[in-house]
């Protein structure tokens, strides 16, 4: 584990409360920032890439975060159950491995590590916001985002036009080399550190890119969001990520990542979501309570009759079916739910307070006498 100890929710910056998926969106979206390869020969990123890994490790699995939360990092020491790893001491090609599921597989970052198949570039994610109107009908929004793609005047290739890369002459173009420790007794393979395992290098470095073979650049497409999606849910646009990293295809071939858009919903001024249910207040008064009425209830397809019958309480919920919002990918819809408000004036006329003294008069009911309140009267008494 990370020698900080820093509180691993503080980590990947999420509340204590949010639930697994919010996790998993919180450490793709940190390790695609601190990844070694957006940040090469930066010490600090790869360390806090690392550090996010063993905060996912911990907080994605139901036992152990159970146990930190309980316990703290001493918790995770003991327990009875296994232990995490040691991200700190592990290559980055070891947890691209581990954790290559939650950037849509092919090896996750560029497909580097223990890949199979066609390289495969980053995932990327965006926000956008839309209003409960759009979770009913669904809705087109235009995003902006960048992504790094091929530089365009080396093809990718990183080498200055008119000049390609070179086989490395460390690893004779293996992209690996075999390293002994403990005296010779024993001997590992690892990527080769003149070439990052690329197997080739850039004698030239192109201007456009300065050997990266990759430039930031700004795209704009319209992503169709469906009706009744919910609040920090996202749409998976295929195609639309990064593409491969130059260390395995030079030239861009291979599997683009893919865009996750997820949707931020805005708050409404008359209803709260309830899954595919809206609840709303309102206001109703005394007389439509104690005699019955019918009312105007706003609701995303227009104002609907209520019918609020004699003698309805402050509180009563009223369920309208069918005008909440549509299940996702299903034609049904949830219900509206109107909870009555009955609103007591602060000021009567004086017809009112002589009807409304003769029904208390009538109904037994002690009421404050007229003009006086009620403390004014016990001091007059205490008087004399």
């Amino acid at each position: 584990m990370p020698s900080t100890q820093r509180d691993y929710y503080e980590v990947l910056s999420v509340e204590r409360t949010v639930d697994g998926e919010e996790i998993k969106r919180a450490y793709r979206r940190l390790a695609m920032k601190y990844h070694p390869d957006r940040n090469p020969g930066d010490a600090e990123a790869e360390v806090k890439f690392k550090e996010c890994a063993a905060a996912y490790e911990v907080l994605s699995d139901p036992d152990k975060r159970k146990r930190y939360d309980q316990y703290g990092h001493e918790g995770l020491r003991g327990g009875g159950g296994p232990a995490p790893h040691d991200f700190s001491r592990m290559d980055v090609t070891d947890i691209f491995s581990m954790f290559n599921d939650i950037f849509g597989g092919g090896g996750g970052f560029g497909g580097r590590g223990r890949q199979q198949g066609p390289p495969r570039g980053y995932d990327l994610e965006t926000e956008v916001s839309i209003t409960l109107d759009d979770v009913l009908k669904g809705c087109e929004r235009e995003v902006d985002f960048t992504r790094m793609d091929a530089c365009e005047k080396c093809a990718g290739s990183g080498a200055k036009p008119g000049t390609k890369p070179v086989v490395c002459p460390t690893c004779g173009g293996q992209g690996k080399v075999q390293q002994t420790g403990l005296g010779g007794m024993f001997r590992m393979v690892v990527g080769c550190p003149s070439c990052a395992g690329r197997g080739k290098v850039i004698k030239e470095f192109c201007e456009g890119c300065r050997g990266k073979g990759r430039v930031p650049k700004k795209r704009k497409l319209s992503v169709r969001i469906p009706a009744g999606i919910g609040d920090g849910q996202a749409v998976r646009v295929r195609g639309e990520g990064e593409p491969p990293p130059i260390e395995v295809s030079a030239n861009g071939e291979g599997m683009r990542g893919d865009l996750h858009v997820v949707v931020r919903i805005e708050d409404h001024e008359a209803f709260q979501r309830e899954g595919e249910h809206l609840l709303m207040e309102l206001p109703i008064s005394f007389a439509q309570a104690a005699l019955g009425s019918e009312v105007d209830v706003p609701s995303l397809d227009g104002p609907k009759k209520l019918t609020v019958p004699r003698g309805t309480q402050h509180g009563t919920p009223f369920k309208m079916p069918g005008l909440g919002l549509p299940r996702l990918q299903s034609p049904s819809r949830g219900d509206l739910v109107v909870v009555v408000n009955v609103e007591i004036p602060k000021k009567l006329t004086p017809p009112q307070e002589k009807l409304l003294r003769d029904y208390a008069a009538g109904d037994g009911t002690s009421v404050l006498p007229e003009e006086q309140g009620f403390w004014k009267n016990i001091k007059d008494k205490l008087k004399g």
